[in-house]
């Protein structure tokens, strides 16, 4: 009775580069010969999007600063001994 492999689902399958176009020795790829649909992975959007409001932009500024001065002050209180 033959063994059967257990297969990782989650890794493709290793090509045979002895079968696999445009490889070179070694396993290099020489320029050009990228696939066609990798080519759309870096294309923009297909639609134009607004950037946030200036107004978002500087409440979440005041809301990071103002943690960023909380947890600054506690550290301060910390080291002179106010906080126990």
């Amino acid at each position: 009775m033959a063994k059967r492999r257990a297969r990782n689902p989650h890794k493709p399958p290793e090509p045979n580069p002895d079968r696999t176009p445009g490889l070179e020795p070694g396993g290099s790829v020489p320029p050009g010969e990228t696939p066609p649909e990798s080519a759309s992975a870096t294309q923009g959007m297909p639609h134009p999007q607004e950037p946030p409001s200036r107004a978002a932009t500087w409440i979440w500024l005041t809301v990071v600063a103002v943690v960023v001065l909380l947890v600054a002050a506690f550290f301060v209180f910390l080291a002179v001994g106010q906080v126990q």
